[in-house]
């Protein structure tokens, strides 16, 4: 088969990890990559799938060109033959969609959630729920998303659940170093560290997590907190922290592109989000043997059991998320406990070899009974619509 997928890629970051993780684990299929160039912040990600030996072409076409680039990225389709199209993001779902019926190829997206981050994101992703009606199919990244897919309007046949997956090799010899490198990061001497990873902005909560800290800390020092990532929030985390006196207790670790050499060297991974869909940072943590306590959203709940191999609390509550640190924290040596029986949770059911094995069956059931149809008047005007606001502020 040719597998062609199409992103806008900012960074080499979770969704690129899982492109690349498939495509490895399909290697009987030929795979090739297309991203918007999004100001040549694709490069990342182009190198990262080009040192993995596969094909990845930057488009020169972006919004708001809408009919070159829905005709490039056919063009595409046609010169690679490809078997079926993967689209990742909203800008990937509205435009290659479009192509996908140009090319006569059928097409699947990949939907791992929305953040309603600002008002701009909220359009693109009503747009872009309202598109996902049109996709032959539509791959949720956890059961509790296909519930939001299907609350969205989109067919219950067309909705299939294939959870992400994590490579457990990638975290079997961590590097000694990276823990005095963690130690570093503090004032003073701390025996416990606390990590945190992701985009530092609303949806991921972790204001909630610093006012949590705050309360941890009230314990005693020797427990610190490092949140790895960059955002519009970091600034105002930043005062947060400043304001409630822990700096040095409480640190901004940046973003890190070698952040897996950091997580097997934390005693606790916290995931305080708002929103989710299945979290590669909790996947990864748990394969490398650290525990999680979570908010119970989304898709988290699928792979974090209460008690088992981590802690879930609801979202949006300091109270309630300090209590369950104290909680883990208690365990003491316990915790490396929790950390196995993560680890053993993706092992069993969180592997590219089962996402890959799931993907198959998803493309031999597509291609034996799904015919592309030219879009509805309804679904040209919708994407007409969205040219006109994007035009107005273009991605």
């Amino acid at each position: 088969m040719n597998i062609v997928h199409l992103t806008a890629s900012t960074f080499y970051g979770g969704p690129e990890r899982q492109m690349l993780g498939l495509a490895r684990a399909l290697s009987d299929d030929r795979t090739t990559f297309l991203t918007f160039r999004e100001g040549d912040r694709c490069r990342e990600f182009l190198t990262a799938c080009k040192r993995d030996g596969f094909a990845a072409h930057a488009l020169n076409r972006d919004t708001p060109r809408f009919r070159a680039c829905i005709s490039e990225i056919a063009d595409y389709l046609g010169r690679l033959q490809a078997d079926v199209l993967l689209c990742h993001g909203y800008k990937a779902d509205l435009l290659g969609r479009m192509a996908a019926r140009r090319a006569g190829v059928p097409v699947l997206a990949v939907s791992r959630g929305w953040t309603g981050e600002t008002f701009k994101v909220r359009i693109y992703e009503a747009v872009d729920r309202y598109c996902l009606r049109y996709m032959d199919g539509v791959v949720a990244v956890s059961e509790a998303q296909a519930a939001r897919v299907r609350k969205a309007g989109v067919p219950a046949a067309k909705v299939h659940t294939i959870p992400n997956a994590v490579d457990p090799e990638r975290f079997i010899h961590p590097e000694p170093n990276y823990r005095q490198k963690l130690l570093r990061m503090f004032r003073g001497t701390k025996s416990i560290i606390i990590g945190a990873a992701g985009r530092i902005s609303p949806e991921k909560g972790f204001d909630v997590l610093v006012a949590a800290a705050e309360q941890v800390l009230r314990s005693g020092d020797e427990v610190g907190f490092v949140i790895f990532g960059d955002g519009p929030c970091k600034a105002a985390l930043q005062q947060q922290i400043a304001q409630l006196g822990l700096v040095g207790s409480v640190v901004l670790g940046g973003f890190r592109a070698d952040l897996d050499k950091f997580l097997p060297h934390l005693d606790l991974l916290a995931l305080p989000s708002h929103t989710e869909g299945m979290p590669n940072v909790v996947l990864e943590a748990f394969a490398a043997t650290v525990p999680v306590v979570a908010t119970a959203v989304g898709g988290v709940p699928e792979v974090v059991t209460d008690g088992v191999n981590g802690f879930l609390c609801p979202p949006g509550d300091p109270d309630a998320f300090a209590d369950k640190l104290d909680a883990a924290l208690r365990l003491e040596d316990g915790l490396r406990d929790l950390g196995v029986a993560g680890r053993d949770r993706v092992v069993q059911d969180y592997s590219f070899t089962a996402q890959a094995n799931r993907y198959l069956d998803l493309f031999d059931d597509l291609l034996g009974n799904t015919k592309p149809k030219p879009p509805s008047g309804e679904v040209v005007a919708a994407t007409a619509g969205a040219e006109a606001e994007r035009e107005a502020t273009p991605i």
